[in-house]
């Protein structure tokens, strides 16, 4: 690979996560922007990227494997009939121009471009670090996806091509396993069995040992908890709020759709109450009319 730009995300004098706003990457891990390392105030790293398992796994990004038959994920396609295969079919998010940048947050616009070298996608995209007490901060990441091809365009998932379970495509965050298990929590109801394809209004992850943490992730508008989880805490941990679980969910032209996930990151395994009271303070940020992007 070549060299990839990065910032740094800053709350006061410490870093507390890198953007590679522009990275150089193999076409088959569809090159996409992506924060990582992610770190807690404490410095303990909250992210994985290109891991051994899922080298297409770019710490927290947004990713979809099927948008109009490309590839914006990663890997291989799942293929009804065939399982997944190696397919010439991956597309590139591509950063086009800056609207503001700062210490603590970046806006910018990327084209989503598929593997014919036609725009697929307008997005604009907010990240911002915002301070919640000297244990925890958050991540807010929104976007804003628009159709700008001549037709309506289909973000679709493995899940609704036939694999069932496989529901992920949107927001995902590829989380630290560590050397501890990765516990998975729920406004009512823990575990990966239990959460995974669930619509909650927060999911949390603990994990770690000798440098414990916390992510807790909060969907914001009615649009946005209207998305099922997609949770992973045994082979690898990862959560994702998923865009297509059932069935396409398909774009007009010139059409746009808008997501916004807020993820507190903490020191310390929290306990439930404590992630409860803290998701319910996070869920009453300013909604998205007042959010610009």
């Amino acid at each position: 690979m070549t060299s990839t730009e990065t910032i740094s995300l800053r709350l006061g004098d410490r870093p507390v996560a890198e953007y590679a706003w522009q990275p150089a990457l193999p076409e088959s891990m569809s090159p996409r922007p992506f924060l990582h390392p992610v770190r807690t105030l404490g410095g303990t790293e909250v992210t994985e990227s290109m891991p051994a398992d899922h080298l297409h796994h770019l710490g927290v990004s947004v990713a979809v494997a099927d948008v109009g038959g490309a590839n914006f994920w990663g890997g291989r396609t799942f293929v009804p009939g065939r399982g997944p295969v190696h397919l010439p079919n991956h597309g590139t998010q591509r950063h086009h121009r800056w609207a503001a940048r700062d210490a603590s947050a970046v806006h910018h616009e990327l084209r989503w471009i598929g593997p014919a070298g036609t725009d697929l996608v307008r997005e604009r995209r907010r990240i911002a670090a915002l301070p919640i007490s000297d244990r925890a901060w958050a991540l807010d990441f929104g976007f804003e996806l628009t159709n700008v091809t001549g037709e309506p365009l289909a973000f679709a998932s493995p899940a609704t091509n036939g694999r069932p379970g496989a529901g992920y495509g949107g927001f995902f965050w590829r989380a630290r396993r560590g050397d501890r298990r990765v516990q998975v929590l729920g406004p009512d109801r823990t575990g990966e069995r239990r959460l995974h394809g669930r619509r909650t209004p927060w999911l949390a992850l603990t994990g770690g040992a000798t440098e414990p943490w916390t992510l807790i992730f909060v969907s914001t508008g009615p649009a946005h908890r209207a998305d099922l989880w997609f949770v992973r805490s045994r082979d690898y941990a990862g959560v994702g709020s998923s865009l297509a679980w059932d069935q396409p969910l398909v774009v007009g032209s010139g059409t746009a759709l808008r997501r916004r996930i807020i993820t507190v990151v903490a020191d310390g395994r929290l306990r439930s109450r404590e992630v409860a009271d803290i998701a319910g303070r996070v869920a009453t940020a300013p909604p998205d009319d007042e959010w610009p992007l």
